[in-house]
């Protein structure tokens, strides 16, 4: 059983961005934590972090600790995201002890060819689709595909994986958090090949403006992470401008993809309000206006955090 008080260590092999750990900050509320930056200014109307991991870290931060530093921020609840059979346990314990935490759960596309290699993706699938069950599991994920870790000999794996995902969300009625990384056009056919559930988020869109009109023509959400905020990131500027409003979200992918100015800290939930600036200066949109907006679509996908 994972720790609700201790997070794991990262998994540096999910992300580039893990970093060096800086010697201090603070996560908000009042507390400091070796490696986190200090808080942003509160946003005007509360959002959700829709897409976050707080069992990773090498800063130990409680949860409950991590969620007040995220709300006197204006961050009102947070979706914890299982990519494992660990963290996927996690996050069933997790919703049941905060109500400011709604859960997802999945195997990583990463993970999906060493599983299946000895033998066990089937039965790991098998216990994401009974951790689904729980009432306040409200989506399917991180699950898809990912051609940057996983080199040709593990595509069928991960495709495979991600087709038995997406009958699970279909099944059980949730949503689907997709994992995209460099396999844009392999995750549009699958979807399209198996007819998706009814609301699918790409999480950490890391698409371009090609993808962001298919997104549209399809209502599938897209989620913005930090990666917004980077100098090098013209094309997902060019994806948020031409981006249904109706199918905008946004999130962490907590520890990973800190925002500017703070890229290379560790990231948390209270660290979202930089990318919804991002995001309200690069649309146009007042801090109010794109936060009504932000929560509205995400309780769209994850229904209420108080039900």
């Amino acid at each position: 059983m994972c720790s609700l008080d201790v997070p794991r260590p990262y998994r540096r092999d999910e992300s580039p961005e893990a970093g060096p750990k800086p010697d201090a900050g603070t996560p908000g509320a009042g507390t400091r934590r070796p490696g986190f930056a200090p808080a942003p200014a509160p946003l005007p109307v509360p959002v959700y972090d829709n897409h976050t991991h707080f069992d990773f870290g090498d800063s130990p931060v409680a949860l409950r600790d991590a969620l007040d530093a995220a709300e006197a921020v204006g961050i009102a609840g947070a979706v914890q995201v299982g990519c494992d059979l660990e963290s996927s346990r996690f996050t069933a314990e997790a919703v049941d002890l905060d109500p400011r935490v709604l859960g997802a759960v999945a195997i990583h596309p990463n993970d999906a060819p060493p599983l299946a290699g000895s033998g066990g993706l089937d039965d790991a699938l098998a216990e994401i689709d009974a951790l689904a069950a729980h009432p306040r599991i409200r989506a399917i994920g991180e699950t898809g595909l990912d051609y940057f870790r996983t080199g040709p000999d593990g595509i069928a794996d991960q495709k495979y994986s991600f087709r038995r995902h997406i009958d699970i969300a279909k099944r059980r009625g949730l949503a689907l958090q997709i994992h995209d990384r460099d396999a844009h056009g392999d995750v549009v056919d699958v979807l399209r090949e198996e007819g998706p559930p009814s609301c699918v988020v790409f999480h950490c869109f890391s698409g371009d403006a090609a993808l962001a009109r298919i997104c549209n023509e399809n209502g599938w959400y897209m989620s913005f992470s930090g990666t917004l905020t980077f100098k090098n990131a013209k094309s997902l500027r060019e994806a948020l401008a031409v981006a249904d409003p109706a199918l905008l979200m946004v999130e962490t992918d907590a520890p990973f993809l800190t925002p500017h100015p703070h890229r290379g800290r560790p990231n948390a939930s209270y660290m979202l309000p930089y990318t919804v600036q991002s995001m309200a200066q690069l649309t146009g949109r007042g801090l109010d206006a794109l936060g009504e907006l932000l929560r509205a679509n995400t309780e769209a996908v994850y229904g209420s955090w108080t039900a």
